[in-house]
């Protein structure tokens, strides 16, 4: 099979990339390096040094014996895409490409319109280019469990839910409410496949995922594999954050009273899940949800965990809860539906106890790189 990722170079997009590979798939991936810029922008970097795009295509061969197109560009580019599905001719596209963080999102007007604009440009280029070219393209796409935001409901695995409206019984789009304009991207990106994929009978798996931990996968065993890191305070999930604050021996952090409840999956598991979409895809035309997480936290919880973790490998740390700088419910309902991974033999192989000490393990080795990037791991972005 042959899969285009966009957005290769991010922590998830570099360790698909690498499972793909490593299962004998075709890979070619567009990335715009802007996380490199983006994480420098605010002071920050991956924990660990990341090899330059050229020199991850070499260290693959070396180690993996395998072949990676690695094009440095724009997914908005309808062009660029335009140019390389023709060329590449993919059975699935995995759409990464977009700006990631909600608290980048926050900062100001450009920052939220730069989010809105890159991220449902991509989308469009995208959306068109299949539809154009070869609209029998599986289009994968990456969204959050977050556009749900705290509903009093369960999360279903679908795109429309039943209501009753002026008493009688109506199909509707799954209620959303965004947390961030991160979010609204993204709940804009699935009315736009839901619109475009119905006009052009596309055939699209949009997933719903929840924050992904960790530092490996089976594929990542050295420094020249690793994928990038993030754990400041704008472009690093929860456990990965709490890490880094253990290692440099700093309280772990939550925000607000603690109780934000979640759905967390390990990079090895994310991978995993996505490879299976990949390789068992909806029915032509079908637009299919998928949830995808393996275990539910609040974030307390995740600091209790990470704190445990770093005093059985004799790191001392305590828990000191801080102003929450974010408009959001801090205790609520949270119970979305997960079947379709089940469905297709997916089982968790990691979990947040054991892998945050492998995380803590890997991170100690780089300790005097993270001391210099401390100052950004505390919150500064304010949503009010």
């Amino acid at each position: 099979m042959k899969a285009l990722i966009l957005g290769i170079d991010g922590y998830i997009g570099w360790a698909l990339a690498l499972r793909l590979v490593a299962k004998g798939h075709e890979v070619a991936g567009i990335d715009n390096l802007s996380t490199r810029r983006f994480s420098a922008e605010v002071g920050s970097d991956s924990a660990f040094p990341l090899p330059s795009p050229k020199e991850r295509v070499e260290a693959v061969k070396r180690k993996l014996g395998a072949d990676i197109k690695f094009i440095v560009g724009d997914a908005k580019d309808k062009a660029l895409l335009e140019e390389t599905i023709r060329d590449f001719k993919p059975d699935v596209i995995v759409h990464f490409a977009e700006q990631r963080s909600a608290p980048y999102s926050m900062k100001d007007y450009e920052h939220a319109w730069y989010t809105l604009e890159n991220n449902l440009k991509s989308t469009l280029s995208l959306l068109y280019a299949v539809s154009e070219i070869d609209p029998s393209i599986h289009i994968l796409k990456m969204g959050t469990m977050g556009e749900y935001g705290t509903p009093n409901f369960d999360i279903p695995e679908s795109a429309f839910v039943k209501a009753i409206i002026q008493g009688k019984e109506d199909t509707i789009p799954t209620p959303k409410w965004g947390g961030s304009y991160y979010h609204w991207s993204k709940i804009f990106d699935t009315f736009l496949i839901l619109f475009k994929g119905k006009l052009s009978n596309l055939t699209v798996t949009d997933i719903m995922q929840g924050p992904v931990y960790g530092t490996r996968t089976e594929e990542i065993t050295d420094e020249e594999l690793r994928t990038r890191f993030d754990f400041d305070e704008t472009w690093g999930t929860v456990i990965n954050r709490y890490c880094v604050e253990a290692v440099l021996g700093l309280p772990l952090t939550p925000y607000g009273k603690g109780k934000q409840t979640r759905g967390f999956i390990s990079l090895e598991d994310s991978v995993e899940a996505l490879r299976l979409l990949i390789e068992n895809p909806p029915k032509d035309g079908e637009y299919r949800v998928v949830n995808q997480f393996a275990e539910v936290y609040n974030v307390r919880q995740l600091a209790e965990i990470v704190k445990n973790a770093a005093e059985e490998l004799g790191l001392k740390t305590d828990i000191t809860h801080v102003k929450n700088p974010r408009v959001e419910a801090e205790e609520h309902y949270y119970n979305p539906e997960v079947k379709v991974l089940p469905s297709l033999g997916f089982k968790p192989k990691r979990n947040i106890r054991d892998e945050t000490k492998v995380m803590i393990k890997d991170l100690l080795p780089y300790k005097e790189r993270l001391e210099s990037f401390k100052h950004v791991i505390m919150p500064k972005t304010v949503w009010k």
